[in-house]
């Protein structure tokens, strides 16, 4: 016998189908969204910081005022207009008609995501292989499982991807007659550890990746969400062939409109406009209207100090408690920007297996498991601080390390764990992981 299943349709489903697992940040949100839970766990953006008065009038003339266009059918590519706004965007991080962007090069798309699956439809075969940093975007890894992509991760530290483990990584995917499609990277405060790729180490990985004829995805959620002064120059704003660059307004402006985009190479362009109208027809001309209309009429660059501030601020309200009350052992990332800390647990404690508790005890967090393809990062986990309020992320902070100790105090009565080692602080080297040098 071989078992039973409830799903009557197990052996039609095609074979993309059998290894698809659900998002360890999806099965998080049920729990995650309850009132008495503080959730350090999704990385949702702080959107009672928009001007929601005047962003509302602004969605409702697009309606009543606009909506014989608004509400029809568009172009696969997205409008011209917002394809502009996007260009304007770009322009702020350095990516401008300088280095090659133009808006006839610009693909919208629903949210990041849907950029991220466009790219792995034109690029990735059954059996390929996807660089990464290790770890990486959960959301990511989905698409390239879907693909029936592997994924290979590369080492970072606190200056993020290691250049040196990338070439050895290469090499070996070559020595093994392995096909490597493309680097798939977040330079900029990167998810899930809110490292940043230092300026020094942009220029190789540059020059790695087009030593190996390698095909390099960045990805950019959160470039314009710096906390310290600029953030260095993205991969596209310095080369523009075999760069794609791929964001969203998901976390500047409103992560309900799905709305994002890619600059591709000028070659490409045509494919991902074929593809994204097999897919989806066309974008959502109500979606594209509203952020166009908001980047042309509302002070979206006020807006975006607005963020930063707040998001600043409970940072600091995240490693301030974490400093506090973690206990002797964890470590930590310090990032520059973003939405995202990632912490190193003491010796001996599974992040995933301590979920329950945590839930029992009101707190929610990512498991580090999430972010590897093959399952490690048991050790570590993600925390989010740009949605709740710095007094509800040291309450949060202060039931997680409850949790914590609990397990502490258990694994030394039984004898399951040895002593914890390191300092209890803020990651000064590297960034943790059980797979990171």
């Amino acid at each position: 016998m071989t078992g039973t299943t409830l799903d009557d349709y197990t052996d039609r489903y095609a074979r993309r189908v059998r290894g698809m697992t659900a998002s360890e940040i999806r099965a998080l949100f049920a729990v995650a969204s309850r009132p008495e839970v503080v959730s350090l766990a999704g990385g949702a953006p702080y959107i009672a910081a928009l001007p929601l008065d005047a962003v509302g009038e602004m969605l409702g003339r697009l309606g009543s005022e606009h909506g014989e266009t608004t509400l029809q059918y568009g172009i696969g590519q997205g409008t011209l207009e917002l394809r502009e706004r996007i260009c304007e965007v770009m322009s702020l991080s350095g990516i401008d008609a300088a280095c090659g962007a133009s808006p006839e090069d610009v693909v919208v798309t629903v949210g990041g995501q849907q950029a991220l699956d466009l790219v792995a439809r034109l690029f990735l075969d059954p059996g390929d292989v996807v660089l990464a940093e290790g770890p990486t975007y959960v959301g990511a890894l989905g698409v390239f499982q879907a693909a029936q992509a592997q994924v290979v991760h590369v080492p970072m530290d606190a200056d993020g991807l290691i250049p040196e483990a990338l070439e050895t990584a290469i090499a070996d995917l070559a020595r093994a007659g392995r096909r490597v499609k493309f680097l798939y990277t977040i330079p900029t405060y990167q998810n899930p550890t809110g490292v940043t790729l230092s300026e020094e180490r942009r220029e190789r990985v540059l020059d790695i990746c087009e030593r190996a004829g390698l095909l390099v995805v960045e990805d950019d959620p959160y470039g314009q969400l710096g906390f310290e002064g600029e953030a260095p120059a993205p991969l596209r704003a310095r080369r523009r062939d075999g760069v794609f660059y791929l964001s969203t307004f998901s976390k500047t402006f409103a992560p309900g409109l799905r709305v994002g985009w890619i600059l591709a190479p000028h070659a490409v362009r045509d494919k991902l406009v074929i593809a994204n109208e097999a897919q989806i027809l066309c974008p959502s001309g109500y979606a594209q209207a509203a952020v166009a209309t908001y980047l042309r009429t509302m002070p979206w660059r006020q807006q975006l100090k607005v963020y930063r501030e707040v998001y600043r601020e409970r940072r600091d309200a995240l490693l301030d408690a974490m400093a506090d009350l973690m206990p002797e052992g964890t470590s930590w990332t310090t990032p520059a920007g973003g939405l995202f800390v990632w912490a190193t647990l003491p010796d001996g404690l599974d992040s995933k297996a301590m979920m329950p508790r945590a839930v029992a005890a009101r707190v929610a967090y990512v498991p580090g498991t999430g972010f590897y393809a093959d399952g490690t990062g048991t050790g570590t986990m993600r925390l989010n601080f740009s949605f709740p309020p710095p007094e509800r992320i040291r309450e949060g902070v202060r039931r997680l390390a409850g949790v914590m100790e609990q397990e502490i105090a258990m694994r030394r009565v039984f004898g399951a764990v040895g002593g914890a080692t390191g300092r209890r602080g803020r990651a000064g080297s590297d960034v943790p992981g059980p797979d990171l040098a």
